[in-house]
Protein backbone atom coordinates (compact mmCIF):
# COMPACT_ATOMS: atom_id res chain seq x y z
CA UNK A 1 0.00 0.00 0.00
CA UNK A 2 2.95 2.11 0.64
CA UNK A 3 3.73 2.66 -3.05
CA UNK A 4 0.33 3.18 -4.26
CA UNK A 5 -0.40 5.46 -1.77
CA UNK A 6 3.48 7.35 -2.99
CA UNK A 7 2.42 7.17 -6.36
CA UNK A 8 -1.11 8.75 -6.39
CA UNK A 9 0.01 11.70 -4.27
CA UNK A 10 3.12 12.53 -6.67
CA UNK A 11 0.35 11.92 -9.24
CA UNK A 12 -2.60 14.39 -7.31
CA UNK A 13 0.88 17.10 -7.30
CA UNK A 14 2.14 16.15 -10.65
CA UNK A 15 0.02 15.12 -13.21
CA UNK A 16 -0.75 17.25 -16.75
CA UNK A 17 -3.39 18.78 -17.21
CA UNK A 18 -5.11 16.71 -20.28
CA UNK A 19 -8.43 17.04 -21.90
CA UNK A 20 -9.24 13.44 -21.61
CA UNK A 21 -8.13 13.36 -18.18
CA UNK A 22 -11.66 15.44 -17.52
CA UNK A 23 -14.07 13.09 -18.41
CA UNK A 24 -15.32 9.60 -17.55
CA UNK A 25 -16.96 10.27 -21.58
CA UNK A 26 -15.60 6.46 -23.04
CA UNK A 27 -15.30 8.48 -26.76
CA UNK A 28 -12.12 10.79 -26.04
CA UNK A 29 -10.97 8.28 -23.87
CA UNK A 30 -10.88 5.79 -26.81
CA UNK A 31 -10.00 8.35 -28.98
CA UNK A 32 -6.70 9.45 -27.18
CA UNK A 33 -5.59 6.15 -25.88
CA UNK A 34 -5.05 5.06 -29.91
CA UNK A 35 -3.54 8.23 -30.98
CA UNK A 36 -1.25 7.64 -27.82
CA UNK A 37 -0.16 4.15 -29.07
CA UNK A 38 3.78 4.45 -30.28
CA UNK A 39 3.30 8.45 -29.76
CA UNK A 40 4.08 10.64 -27.58
CA UNK A 41 1.37 13.37 -25.54
CA UNK A 42 2.78 16.23 -26.92
CA UNK A 43 2.87 15.01 -30.51
CA UNK A 44 -0.85 13.68 -29.84
CA UNK A 45 -2.51 16.25 -28.46
CA UNK A 46 -3.33 18.58 -31.70
CA UNK A 47 -4.38 15.75 -33.84
CA UNK A 48 -6.54 14.82 -30.46
CA UNK A 49 -8.01 18.20 -30.76
CA UNK A 50 -8.49 18.43 -34.16
CA UNK A 51 -10.31 15.23 -34.34
CA UNK A 52 -12.71 16.35 -31.52
CA UNK A 53 -13.07 19.70 -33.22
CA UNK A 54 -14.02 18.04 -36.59
CA UNK A 55 -16.10 14.98 -34.97
CA UNK A 56 -17.36 15.61 -31.54
CA UNK A 57 -18.96 12.76 -31.23
CA UNK A 58 -18.44 8.91 -32.16
CA UNK A 59 -21.64 9.56 -34.89
CA UNK A 60 -19.61 12.21 -36.30
CA UNK A 61 -16.63 10.12 -36.89
CA UNK A 62 -18.53 7.35 -37.98
CA UNK A 63 -20.32 9.07 -40.89
CA UNK A 64 -17.32 10.75 -42.26
CA UNK A 65 -15.26 8.92 -44.97
CA UNK A 66 -12.17 7.00 -44.47
CA UNK A 67 -10.36 9.89 -46.55
CA UNK A 68 -11.19 12.59 -44.63
CA UNK A 69 -10.10 10.73 -41.47
CA UNK A 70 -6.75 9.68 -43.02
CA UNK A 71 -6.22 13.16 -44.14
CA UNK A 72 -6.66 14.64 -40.07
CA UNK A 73 -4.40 11.78 -38.86
CA UNK A 74 -1.68 12.67 -41.69
CA UNK A 75 1.64 12.63 -39.45
CA UNK A 76 0.69 10.58 -36.94
CA UNK A 77 2.32 7.12 -38.05
CA UNK A 78 0.81 3.72 -38.01
CA UNK A 79 -1.84 4.08 -40.47
CA UNK A 80 -3.76 1.24 -39.39
CA UNK A 81 -4.80 2.88 -35.98
CA UNK A 82 -6.57 5.32 -38.26
CA UNK A 83 -8.49 2.76 -40.46
CA UNK A 84 -9.37 0.43 -37.14
CA UNK A 85 -10.64 3.93 -35.40
CA UNK A 86 -13.03 4.80 -38.32
CA UNK A 87 -14.17 0.88 -38.54
CA UNK A 88 -14.71 1.24 -34.74
CA UNK A 89 -16.57 4.05 -35.13
CA UNK A 90 -18.84 3.21 -37.46
CA UNK A 91 -19.35 -0.57 -35.24
CA UNK A 92 -20.34 1.58 -32.03
CA UNK A 93 -22.47 4.40 -34.01
CA UNK A 94 -24.64 1.81 -36.31
CA UNK A 95 -24.87 -1.75 -34.68
CA UNK A 96 -24.41 -0.46 -30.96
CA UNK A 97 -26.69 2.94 -31.33
CA UNK A 98 -23.40 4.84 -29.92
CA UNK A 99 -22.90 3.05 -26.66
CA UNK A 100 -19.60 1.95 -25.63
CA UNK A 101 -19.21 -1.48 -24.36
CA UNK A 102 -18.68 -1.36 -20.54
CA UNK A 103 -16.33 -3.99 -19.56
CA UNK A 104 -13.14 -4.58 -20.47
CA UNK A 105 -13.59 -8.00 -21.90
CA UNK A 106 -16.14 -7.02 -24.11
CA UNK A 107 -13.91 -3.51 -25.06
CA UNK A 108 -11.64 -6.63 -26.32
CA UNK A 109 -13.71 -7.58 -28.89
CA UNK A 110 -13.59 -4.12 -30.88
CA UNK A 111 -11.30 -3.53 -33.96
CA UNK A 112 -8.01 -1.62 -32.92
CA UNK A 113 -8.83 -2.01 -29.11
CA UNK A 114 -5.83 -4.64 -27.70
CA UNK A 115 -5.55 -5.35 -24.03
CA UNK A 116 -3.96 -2.27 -22.97
CA UNK A 117 -6.56 0.26 -24.47
CA UNK A 118 -9.37 -2.13 -22.92
CA UNK A 119 -8.18 -1.83 -19.73
CA UNK A 120 -7.45 1.94 -20.03
CA UNK A 121 -11.29 2.68 -21.39
CA UNK A 122 -12.71 0.07 -18.46
CA UNK A 123 -10.87 1.80 -15.66
CA UNK A 124 -11.00 5.54 -16.98
CA UNK A 125 -14.89 5.21 -17.87
CA UNK A 126 -16.34 2.47 -16.04
CA UNK A 127 -13.51 2.31 -12.61
CA UNK A 128 -13.17 -1.74 -13.61
CA UNK A 129 -10.22 -3.16 -11.59
CA UNK A 130 -8.73 -3.69 -14.06
CA UNK A 131 -4.41 -2.88 -14.79
CA UNK A 132 -2.77 -1.30 -17.30
CA UNK A 133 0.07 -2.88 -18.70
CA UNK A 134 2.37 -0.87 -21.17
CA UNK A 135 5.75 0.14 -21.73
CA UNK A 136 5.72 2.86 -18.50
CA UNK A 137 4.27 0.11 -16.77
CA UNK A 138 6.97 -2.35 -17.20
CA UNK A 139 9.69 0.52 -16.67
CA UNK A 140 7.82 1.97 -13.23
CA UNK A 141 7.51 -1.43 -11.84
CA UNK A 142 10.49 -3.77 -12.96
CA UNK A 143 13.03 -0.58 -11.43
CA UNK A 144 11.00 -0.45 -8.67
CA UNK A 145 11.36 -4.53 -7.63
CA UNK A 146 14.24 -5.04 -9.54
CA UNK A 147 12.25 -7.54 -12.09
CA UNK A 148 14.42 -8.84 -14.83
CA UNK A 149 11.66 -10.65 -16.42
CA UNK A 150 12.28 -9.93 -19.92
CA UNK A 151 9.42 -8.19 -21.34
CA UNK A 152 10.00 -8.94 -24.65
CA UNK A 153 8.55 -12.26 -23.67
CA UNK A 154 4.49 -12.91 -24.23
CA UNK A 155 4.47 -14.06 -20.14
CA UNK A 156 5.87 -10.93 -19.02
CA UNK A 157 2.28 -9.20 -19.48
CA UNK A 158 0.73 -11.37 -17.81
CA UNK A 159 3.52 -11.28 -14.22
CA UNK A 160 3.41 -7.44 -14.52
CA UNK A 161 -0.64 -7.28 -14.78
CA UNK A 162 -0.95 -9.39 -11.95
CA UNK A 163 1.70 -7.43 -10.10
CA UNK A 164 -0.01 -4.24 -10.82
CA UNK A 165 -3.59 -5.77 -9.65
CA UNK A 166 -1.95 -6.61 -6.38
CA UNK A 167 -0.73 -2.90 -5.61
CA UNK A 168 -3.89 -1.75 -7.04
CA UNK A 169 -6.03 0.19 -4.67
CA UNK A 170 -9.48 -1.47 -5.86
CA UNK A 171 -11.70 1.77 -5.00
CA UNK A 172 -9.55 3.50 -7.32
CA UNK A 173 -8.29 1.95 -10.35
CA UNK A 174 -8.58 4.57 -12.94
CA UNK A 175 -6.52 7.17 -10.57
CA UNK A 176 -3.96 4.40 -9.64
CA UNK A 177 -3.64 3.72 -13.63
CA UNK A 178 -3.18 6.98 -14.59
CA UNK A 179 -0.52 7.58 -12.10
CA UNK A 180 1.78 4.73 -12.89
CA UNK A 181 1.33 5.85 -16.50
CA UNK A 182 2.40 9.14 -15.51
CA UNK A 183 4.88 8.42 -13.44
CA UNK A 184 6.96 6.47 -16.10
CA UNK A 185 5.76 9.70 -18.76
CA UNK A 186 7.27 12.40 -16.35
CA UNK A 187 9.57 11.03 -13.85
CA UNK A 188 10.82 7.10 -14.20
CA UNK A 189 11.90 7.74 -17.84
CA UNK A 190 13.79 5.46 -19.98
CA UNK A 191 17.30 7.08 -20.18
CA UNK A 192 18.45 9.69 -17.20
CA UNK A 193 15.37 9.41 -14.42
CA UNK A 194 16.40 12.15 -12.10
CA UNK A 195 16.51 9.57 -9.33
CA UNK A 196 17.59 12.08 -6.99
CA UNK A 197 14.31 13.75 -6.72
CA UNK A 198 12.28 10.71 -7.40
CA UNK A 199 9.31 9.29 -4.53
CA UNK A 200 10.91 6.15 -4.88
CA UNK A 201 14.38 7.00 -4.01
CA UNK A 202 14.19 5.10 -0.52
CA UNK A 203 12.08 2.20 -1.90
CA UNK A 204 13.40 1.59 -5.45
CA UNK A 205 15.38 -2.21 -5.27
CA UNK A 206 16.77 -0.97 -8.71
CA UNK A 207 18.22 2.19 -7.41
CA UNK A 208 19.96 0.91 -4.69
CA UNK A 209 21.84 -1.84 -6.67
CA UNK A 210 22.54 0.39 -9.17
CA UNK A 211 20.83 -1.18 -11.87
CA UNK A 212 17.97 1.50 -13.01
CA UNK A 213 19.89 2.07 -16.68
CA UNK A 214 19.66 -2.13 -17.17
CA UNK A 215 15.73 -2.17 -16.40
CA UNK A 216 13.68 -3.24 -17.79
CA UNK A 217 15.37 -6.04 -19.69
CA UNK A 218 13.91 -6.44 -23.44
CA UNK A 219 15.82 -9.03 -25.65
CA UNK A 220 14.19 -8.10 -29.35
CA UNK A 221 15.99 -6.52 -31.99
CA UNK A 222 13.52 -5.48 -34.86
CA UNK A 223 15.11 -6.42 -37.71
CA UNK A 224 15.42 -3.21 -40.05
CA UNK A 225 14.75 -3.79 -43.88
CA UNK A 226 15.63 -1.13 -45.92
CA UNK A 227 13.86 -0.12 -49.20
CA UNK A 228 14.14 2.41 -51.92
CA UNK A 229 11.70 4.35 -53.68
CA UNK A 230 11.99 6.36 -56.58
CA UNK A 231 8.84 8.77 -57.10
CA UNK A 232 7.64 9.84 -60.44
CA UNK A 233 6.42 13.97 -59.82
CA UNK A 234 4.89 13.97 -63.67
CA UNK A 235 4.20 17.43 -64.73
CA UNK A 236 2.28 17.63 -68.38
CA UNK A 237 2.05 21.01 -70.31
CA UNK A 238 -1.09 22.19 -67.63
CA UNK A 239 1.25 21.83 -64.82
CA UNK A 240 -1.05 18.41 -64.22
CA UNK A 241 0.18 15.78 -62.16
CA UNK A 242 -0.85 12.25 -61.32
CA UNK A 243 -1.26 10.34 -58.07
CA UNK A 244 -2.38 7.29 -57.54
CA UNK A 245 -3.85 5.37 -53.98
CA UNK A 246 -1.87 2.41 -52.15
CA UNK A 247 -4.16 -0.24 -51.86
CA UNK A 248 -2.03 -2.99 -51.13
CA UNK A 249 -1.61 -4.32 -47.41
CA UNK A 250 0.99 -2.64 -45.84
CA UNK A 251 2.86 0.56 -45.08
CA UNK A 252 0.60 3.40 -45.64
CA UNK A 253 -2.81 1.59 -46.72
CA UNK A 254 -4.92 3.66 -48.74
CA UNK A 255 -2.68 6.72 -48.93
CA UNK A 256 -1.80 8.63 -51.46
CA UNK A 257 1.50 8.42 -53.23
CA UNK A 258 3.28 9.78 -57.07
CA UNK A 259 3.80 6.77 -59.50
CA UNK A 260 6.34 4.50 -57.70
CA UNK A 261 9.48 2.40 -58.63
CA UNK A 262 10.95 0.39 -55.89
CA UNK A 263 14.40 -0.72 -56.34
CA UNK A 264 16.75 -2.80 -55.18
CA UNK A 265 19.35 -0.26 -54.08
CA UNK A 266 19.95 2.99 -54.66
CA UNK A 267 20.17 3.73 -58.31
CA UNK A 268 21.83 6.88 -60.37
CA UNK A 269 20.11 8.85 -62.77
CA UNK A 270 20.92 6.94 -65.94
CA UNK A 271 19.04 3.83 -64.38
CA UNK A 272 16.05 5.85 -63.19
CA UNK A 273 15.59 7.41 -66.53
CA UNK A 274 16.13 4.53 -68.54
CA UNK A 275 13.36 2.65 -66.89
CA UNK A 276 10.90 5.09 -67.15
CA UNK A 277 11.63 6.22 -70.90
CA UNK A 278 10.81 2.48 -71.47
CA UNK A 279 8.38 1.81 -68.99
CA UNK A 280 6.17 4.44 -67.56
CA UNK A 281 3.81 7.21 -69.20
CA UNK A 282 3.93 5.48 -72.59
CA UNK A 283 0.95 7.74 -73.46
CA UNK A 284 3.08 10.82 -73.40
CA UNK A 285 6.89 11.52 -74.40
CA UNK A 286 9.08 12.20 -71.37
CA UNK A 287 10.18 15.87 -72.34
CA UNK A 288 13.10 15.93 -69.22
CA UNK A 289 13.32 14.47 -66.31
CA UNK A 290 16.01 15.66 -63.08
CA UNK A 291 16.36 14.59 -59.71
CA UNK A 292 14.53 17.31 -57.12
CA UNK A 293 16.67 15.61 -54.35
CA UNK A 294 20.34 14.53 -55.14
CA UNK A 295 21.20 12.68 -51.48
CA UNK A 296 18.42 10.21 -50.62
CA UNK A 297 15.55 10.96 -47.62
CA UNK A 298 15.83 8.44 -45.00
CA UNK A 299 12.25 7.93 -43.33
CA UNK A 300 12.51 5.74 -40.75
CA UNK A 301 9.40 3.18 -39.22
CA UNK A 302 9.65 1.12 -36.99
CA UNK A 303 10.84 -2.07 -38.89
CA UNK A 304 11.72 -0.29 -42.08
CA UNK A 305 13.72 2.42 -43.18
CA UNK A 306 12.46 4.05 -46.85
CA UNK A 307 14.99 6.04 -48.89
CA UNK A 308 13.52 8.18 -50.80
CA UNK A 309 13.91 10.13 -53.98
CA UNK A 310 11.85 12.40 -55.84
CA UNK A 311 12.07 12.95 -59.56
CA UNK A 312 10.86 15.62 -61.83
CA UNK A 313 9.26 14.02 -64.83
CA UNK A 314 7.68 16.88 -67.16
CA UNK A 315 6.04 15.11 -70.06
CA UNK A 316 4.37 16.67 -73.48
CA UNK A 317 0.69 17.00 -73.99
CA UNK A 318 -1.70 16.65 -71.13
CA UNK A 319 -2.27 13.49 -69.04
CA UNK A 320 -5.26 11.81 -68.49
CA UNK A 321 -6.77 11.87 -64.94
CA UNK A 322 -4.46 15.02 -64.34
CA UNK A 323 -4.89 17.08 -61.50
CA UNK A 324 -3.64 20.62 -60.28
CA UNK A 325 -1.82 21.58 -57.38
CA UNK A 326 -4.78 22.82 -55.32
CA UNK A 327 -6.29 19.39 -55.69
CA UNK A 328 -3.33 17.51 -54.85
CA UNK A 329 -3.28 19.12 -51.28
CA UNK A 330 -6.59 17.73 -50.31
CA UNK A 331 -5.43 14.06 -50.30
CA UNK A 332 -3.82 12.20 -47.46
CA UNK A 333 -0.18 11.55 -48.14
CA UNK A 334 2.67 9.65 -46.02
CA UNK A 335 4.08 12.66 -43.86
CA UNK A 336 7.36 12.30 -45.75
CA UNK A 337 5.14 12.85 -49.22
CA UNK A 338 3.18 15.52 -47.53
CA UNK A 339 6.01 17.72 -46.31
CA UNK A 340 7.99 17.42 -49.83
CA UNK A 341 4.70 18.53 -51.52
CA UNK A 342 4.54 21.80 -49.10
CA UNK A 343 8.61 22.44 -49.85
CA UNK A 344 8.70 21.85 -52.76
CA UNK A 345 6.02 21.97 -55.60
Amino acid sequence: MIFSNLLIQWYLQNKRDLPWRNTTDPYPIWLSEIMLQQTRVAQGMPYFLSFTSAFPTVFDLAKANEEQVLKLWQGLGYYSRARNLHKTAQHIAFDLSGIFPATYSDLLKLKGVGEYTAAAIASFSYNEVVPVVDGNVFRVLSRYFDLDTDIAQASAKKEFAALAFELMPKDNPATFNQAIMEFGALQCVPKSPNCGICVFNESCAALQKNKVDQLPVKSKKLKVRNRYFNYMVVADENDNTIIQKRTEKGIWHNLYEFPLMETEKEEDFDCVSEAVQAEYFKDNTVESMLEYNEKSIIHKLSHQHLHIKFWKVKLKGTIENGIDAETLKTFPFPIVIHNFIEKDL
